[in-house]
């Protein structure tokens, strides 16, 4: 019985064999496929979208690359020969750290190597006592490494002397780390030409937030790969007009040394340069002559004059939106900077606002209300609305009523004018005029809307937005007729004679070149070409119309022909010419202030100048602003002519005769 049911001894044949399926196969090859897939796309990501980034992180991590200050380029006055901001090399000594000199041992030796180098300025400079003495070349060679690594060469002195240079090139091996190096300094034309529209330059390190472009250059400094666009912390950069306006063009690229560095940041091998490149140069629409003309004829003005401090001209060319003066004065030395000095003039006033501050005589507002040079743009807007005609009369009593309450706004000195046209109220500067038939009559036409009306057309003659002018920091104006703490009535009254809105002396003589061209708004212009180091002309600044306002021929005739004010200090002038005298008025009581403002172009018929004149505080416009329009349209007359030939060369070729 139990050998009957004992099991048969399993042979090699009846062993059971476990074969996998076909799934299983399956899916192991496609995992096996997914991960050698994964592998080839990560080693091709490597080499061909991280190789260029890790193969500079290989090669800058034994090697540094560090910046030279570029060339900055020159910025000429429009001949193409004044050079208005220049760069002069300069030679400077340097000393590259080779050691670690924070244990007392090396310390020593650096610190004699500091009093042998002040020993020797002051072999070479007696009795200067601005040369460096040990002490403060130590501190300038930053031996615990706070400013900068090691391998970065510390400035010890600049603008070395002929002999210090030979000095230090013959004894080279004496001085083992000492280089001699060349920089440049930025130099500005010895006259003060337009330094406010030329601007300045300070250290990069110095550069606010406030400055867009140098925020953005600092915020991208870490993935900046191009060594000629690096920025160097000492670099001199453009902090105002041209020189920020045009930084990247007058620049330049940035030189740099290669060298190797070993584990403690300090230089392991042989130094390699590459020189920095000179940046592009700027020729400025700015006529040298004619803006030493405005400057001084407003400095003369100045003087004479009990209450002004200040005063403000532009001069543009009607045809081309060229700026041919731009003057601003008191002015500073911008080979000679010092804020506390200069804080109150160093902004170009035709740009940029200066708030009024009576507790502070030394300061006066830059933009001021325009008064009566508005008015020719009033009667304009009165044509073009059909607010009356050119051939209506209006009684002027010498003042205008406003409100029910009877209250009275008079003419100046409450002239009386009786029966007088549009033209005739912009001749006698009727404020009365410009209440009851512009003003009055567009709040009764559109209603509270009316203010809108208003808004419009003075921005198409460029008040209260932007010239377009190639300068940072334009200030747009201040347009007080939006204050709705007033009456729609009070702010279109007074708006209509110009004292509700201040606007720059640019946007002035952007309107008063629309007056000349009869609806053009031309974009002023400082700059007309951009060369490269060779002098070639890589960009040239062409005319621009911003945009052109549609009025009757008819209207512009009219506007122009009571452009006649008598103005005493156009005696003699040769050319016909439209202008416009204005003296606004702000504050009362002993705080009262009247600003003196002219406008005008020349000739009347073929209009080549426009010129805008702001002299805050100067009382009438008649007295204090005209004289100086007058010697600026005299000096245009004597550089280019006012009609086409220049009075300049008619003399020179009389006295060759």
């Amino acid at each position: 019985m139990f050998n009957r049911l004992r099991k048969k001894p399993m042979t090699e044949e009846d062993t059971p064999v476990n074969k996998p399926s076909t799934a299983r196969l399956n899916l192991f090859f496609f995992a096996a496929f997914v991960i050698f897939s994964i592998l080839i796309f990560r080693l091709a990501f490597v080499q061909f979208v991280e190789g260029p980034e890790l193969t500079y992180m290989e090669t800058s991590r034994n090697t540094k690359d560090i910046p030279l200050a570029p060339v900055r380029g020159p910025i000429y006055d429009a001949t193409g020969k004044v050079a208005l901001a220049y760069s002069e090399p300069v030679q400077s000594l340097y000393v590259l750290l080779y050691e670690d000199y924070r244990n007392d041992e090396r310390r020593q030796e650096a610190e004699e190597l500091a009093h042998d180098l002040a020993a020797v300025f002051k072999q070479f400079n007696p009795g200067d006592k601005e040369q460096p003495d040990g002490e403060e070349i130590i501190k300038r060679l930053d031996l615990d490494y706070q400013k900068t690594f090691g391998y970065v060469p510390r400035l010890v002195k600049s603008d070395l002397s002929t002999k210090e240079i030979a000095f230090f090139m013959e004894k080279k091996a004496d001085y083992p780390g000492v280089m001699v190096l060349e920089e440049n300094i930025r130099k500005y034309d010895p006259d003060g030409v337009a330094v406010q529209v030329v601007g300045y330059t300070r250290e990069f390190k110095r550069a606010p937030d406030s400055i867009a472009k140098y925020k953005a250059i600092r915020e991208g400094a870490s993935t900046q790969r191009d060594p000629g666009l690096v920025y160097h912390e000492e670099e001199k950069v453009g902090f105002d007009g041209l020189e920020l306006q045009y930084q990247e063009e007058l620049r330049g690229r940035s030189g740099y040394q290669s060298i190797d560095i070993d584990a403690r940041n300090l230089p392991d091998g042989t130094m390699l340069q590459t020189p920095p490149e000179k940046g592009y140069s700027l020729v400025s629409t700015i006529n040298k002559e004619i803006q030493m003309a405005a400057q001084e004829a407003i400095t003369d003005e100045l003087r004479r004059l009990p209450k002004a401090i200040t005063g403000y001209a532009v001069a543009m060319e009607v045809d081309t939106g060229n700026v041919v003066a731009m003057a601003s004065m008191p002015d500073y030395d911008p080979n000679d900077w010092d804020y506390d000095k200069i804080k109150y003039v160093f902004r170009n006033g035709t740009t940029e606002s200066f708030p009024p501050n009576d507790a502070k005589p030394s300061r006066a507002e830059s933009v001021i209300l325009l008064g009566s040079v508005i008015k020719p743009l009033s009667v304009l807007i009165g044509l073009k609305e059909g607010l009356f005609t050119a051939g209506q009369t209006y009684h002027d009593q010498g003042y205008a009523i406003l409100g029910k309450d009877g209250r009275q706004v008079k003419n100046s000195h409450s002239a009386y004018n009786g029966s007088i046209t549009a033209r005739r109220a912009i001749e006698k500067s009727s404020n009365a005029f410009m209440i009851d038939m512009v003003g009055k009559r567009l709040l009764s036409k559109y209603g509270s809307e009316g203010i809108d009306i208003w808004d419009k057309h003075m921005k198409e003659f460029g008040l209260g937005v932007s010239t377009g002018v190639d300068l940072p920091n334009e200030f747009l104006g201040r347009l007080e007729y939006t204050n709705k703490d007033e009456s729609a009535l009070t702010r279109l009254a007074f708006a209509s004679f110009g004292q509700q809105a201040k606007y720059t002396t640019m946007q002035l003589a952007q309107y008063t070149t629309m007056l000349a061209n009869k609806g053009k708004r031309m974009e002023p212009h400082l700059v007309k070409e951009i060369r490269d180091a060779d002098g070639n002309v890589v960009k040239e600044i062409k005319p621009k119309v911003l945009n052109e306002v549609d009025f009757a021929d008819a209207h512009w005739n009219e506007v122009h022909k009571g452009m006649v004010t008598k103005v005493s200090a156009f005696d003699g002038f040769p050319y016909d010419y439209a202008r416009k005298t204005g003296t606004s008025e702000q504050g009362t009581g002993p705080n009262k202030k009247e600003n003196g403002v002219f406008i005008a172009f020349a000739p009347r018929d073929n209009p080549k100048l426009a010129v805008a004149v702001v002299v805050p505080e100067g009382g009438f416009g008649s007295v204090s602003a005209s004289p100086i329009a007058r010697k600026i349209f005299d000096a245009y007359d004597e550089v280019y002519g006012l009609d086409g030939t220049p009075k300049g060369k008619k003399d020179e070729g009389k006295d060759k005769e």
